[in-house]
This record gives C-alpha cells, structure tokens and sequence, in this order.
C-alpha cells in the first residue's frame, strides 16, 4: 500500500480587515478539516492584505491571531500553515507563516524578500535567515512563501534535509506575463527538490498599485514537474492526495540531489 498524505490548499482573498480575514482562515481550515486533510495551507498575508502597512497588523506568535489558529487547528485535530506578519523588533516585520497543529508548531520567516518589479519589502519586511522541514503525519514537509519560488537553491536545500512535500504560500501580483512566471517556477521547484509541491495563493482581486494582491492558481505539482491539480483565479478550495512512493522513486531513478551534496 503506497504512502499518501492528503493536504488542503485554501485560497482566499485576504482585504484590510483583519477580523474578517481571520474568519476566513477558521471557516476555511474547518473545511479542510471536514475534507480529512492532515494540513492545511493558507495564503502569505493571510492576516492582512499587502495593500495596507503591514507593520500596523502585525501581532507575536502569541498574539490574538495565532492563538486563534492554534485554537481552531486543536479542535479541528489538523495542522495549518498560515501566513501573519511579526514585529521583527527593527521597526520592520517579519513575513511569517505559523505553522500549527496537534505534532507541534515552528514557524518560518521569509528569507528572500519582494524588492523587485518596483516594489521593496525589505523597507518593511525582515528578511529570515533559515530554511523550516517539519514533520507533519509521518511526513517531512518544507516551508517556502512567496518571492522565495524564484531561489532555486532554497528548494533543493529542502529536498536535501528530507523534505518530499513543500509547502508554498503566496501573494502573487498580477501583471504581465506573472500567472506564466508563477506556473513555470511551480513546476521547475518541484524538480529542483524532487519533492511534490503545493501552492496556495491568494485569491485574484485588481492590482492597486505596486502590491502584490494574488492571482490565485492555487496548485499541486508532482516531483517530476506535472501538474496534477489547480484552481483559476476565485476562491476556492484544493484537497489532494500525494502519492509520497513517488518521491523515492524519482529520487532513486534520477540522484540529483546527491550531486553536491
């Protein structure tokens, strides 16, 4: 009987009103929950849309938030993955995904960060320092968000610590050519890991300046770069089952990662 772990990708569309979004983020792991999901990936900024100053919303680890979402992965017995924002204690915050549920909890902060496309979130964004694999339900999962998808290196370091699935939360811009971009680097991150790979990104809603407000396309790639599942641009929910033989399958048959190690 093969290995299989069944995740849930859940793309909503985070706005200015951090109590509304956090209804969203329960009613929507409560739908994973319901759909036998052992995690549950929400967008980056989660929390709080980029089209506002991320530093006035940001709140600690054990601020009402993330209590929130430990609450609500505890009684839902499923772990979750959701994207916040943290002081950095600089004057900056860091991008932060909580990273929850009944096996523990870490978290990872994003380590490449958004200066690009006209855009600079170092002015407010900390960048992280470490790359995060946890085990969640027998399975060794890595962490990525965003901008991160564009660092090669970063996801096979993951594959190398033992990661066969990553987990990717975004808030992709819209723009010209960006839903291409985004598909492509989908697919080459999961060969570069030769890991499977889930995204979720937030939900389309019309670009407002230089933020990067989503385009949704939520999707799970397997190790060999094939997309086996995505949602269009609306909200919307993604539940799949990996299929993790593949991964030493591939691993097996194809040793990249082997090489300069």
């Amino acid at each position: 009987m093969s290995r299989r772990i069944r995740i849930a990708a859940a793309q909503i569309s985070s706005g200015p009103d951090m109590a509304e979004n956090l209804e969203a983020v329960l009613s929507a792991i409560e739908k994973a929950a319901e759909a036998g999901a052992a995690l549950a990936i929400l967008p980056e900024a989660a929390s709080f849309w980029f089209g506002g100053d991320v530093r006035e919303q940001a709140q600690p680890l054990d601020g009402p938030f993330a209590n929130a979402i430990r609450a609500k992965a505890k009684e839902c017995g499923i772990t979750v993955s959701v994207g916040m924002f943290e002081p950095a204690g600089d004057g900056r915050v860091y991008n932060t995904l909580l990273i929850t549920g009944p096996e523990g909890e870490t978290a990872y902060r994003k380590v490449h960060l958004f200066d690009a496309f006209g855009a600079k979130e170092s002015d407010t964004v900390a960048p992280g320092k470490d790359y995060v694999t946890t085990e969640i339900a027998g399975v060794r999962i890595g962490f990525a968000t965003c901008f991160d998808l564009r660092f090669a290196d970063q996801f096979a370091a993951l594959g190398r610590q033992g990661a066969e699935v990553i987990a990717v939360s975004a808030s992709w811009g819209d723009g010209p050519a960006k839903a291409e971009q985004w598909d492509l680097l989908l697919r080459a991150r999961a060969m570069d890991a030769q890991s499977w790979l889930v995204a979720c990104g937030q939900a389309w809603r019309p670009p407002q300046g230089t933020a990067p407000l989503g385009i949704g396309r939520s999707a799970v790639v397997d190790p060999v770069g094939m997309v086996r599942a995505q949602l269009p641009g609306s909200v919307g929910m993604l539940v799949h089952d990996i299929d993790l033989d593949m991964v030493q399958d591939i691993r097996t048959r194809i040793p990249v990662l082997s090489h300069g190690s």
